[in-house]
């Protein structure tokens, strides 16, 4: 069995706290990295339609020799598919190629604002909840002015959303926005893609006094924070790595010496202006 804690969602959905995830994974190498992944215990797997790695990695599910129920399945909408009825088409091509009868997590990937279509995607995803096909719907990349207008112009708060997060761009408005309204924070590039951040002082110094890596220094910073977090990797000792952060805990003046590594800097896209649909 899995040691993750779980975190529950404003539906009653139960999600691990630390899932897998294979951006930037090739789909002929998905199904080896998400088999090696649930081997070492994780229980939540992320991907997205734009990926084009839904087919390896639902295939690396199926061959885990876990019940499906034990899984936690997330997938995404791209942005050239926004629009009710797209929507609907795009997320039936997913569950195709996931080889699944339902995910566990579905988000809007970008709000795209200049298409101005994520109300109308977010009113398909509500059908695609109210089936059963979807557990739990959310979206990714939304600022609090895109979450607020979904608030006042449908009746479906999202479950998560999974936003840019790590100690170089911390997020404080957004998460307060969240924790205000029942919505999980979810981080993407939860290590800052290895950057520059895990060179840090503060981070390599609190390292060597746990006996762990920079790395698990900064997952073990974001469960204590609160948020949802999916490292990627396609290194085996690296995925396991990644999960081997529950055997320490870092004391409140440690918590506040990373979270005055904050400079607000983006590694992705600003979502008011990211509006690529190719």
């Amino acid at each position: 069995m899995s040691s993750v804690p779980t975190i529950t969602l404003n539906n009653g959905s139960v999600m691990p706290q630390l899932g897998f995830g294979v951006w930037q994974v090739p789909d002929d190498e998905a199904a080896s990295a998400v088999t090696t992944a649930i081997e070492a215990g994780y229980r939540s797997i992320d991907t997205a339609a734009i990926y084009e790695n839904e087919r390896g990695t639902g295939r690396g599910l199926a061959s885990s020799g876990v019940p499906r129920e034990e899984l936690f399945v997330t997938t995404k909408l791209w942005n050239a598919e926004q629009g009710y009825d797209s929507t609907l088409r795009a997320f039936d091509a997913s569950l195709n190629r996931l080889g699944l009868d339902y995910v566990d997590l579905y988000l809007i990937h970008w709000p795209v604002p200049e298409r101005d279509k994520y109300v109308d995607t977010w009113k398909a995803f509500e059908k695609i909840n109210s089936e059963g096909r979807a557990k739990a719907v959310g979206v990714s990349n939304f600022n609090p002015v895109h979450l607020r207008r979904l608030l006042d112009e449908t009746g479906t708060v999202p479950a998560v959303n999974q936003i840019e997060l790590h100690p170089h761009l911390q997020q404080s408005e957004a998460r307060a926005f969240h924790a205000e309204h029942g919505i999980a924070t979810e981080a993407w590039s939860p290590l800052g893609q290895g950057k520059d951040l895990l060179q840090d002082p503060t981070l390599n110094s609190l390292a060597g006094k746990y006996g762990k890596s920079p790395a698990q220094v900064v997952l073990r910073w974001h469960l204590q924070t609160g948020n949802v977090v999916i490292p990627k990797s396609v290194t085996p000792s690296r995925i396991r790595e990644n999960i081997d952060v529950f055997g320490f805990e870092l004391d409140e003046s440690e918590m506040a010496d990373i979270a005055k590594l904050n400079s607000d800097s983006r590694l992705g896209p600003d979502p008011d202006t990211m509006n690529f649909v190719g």
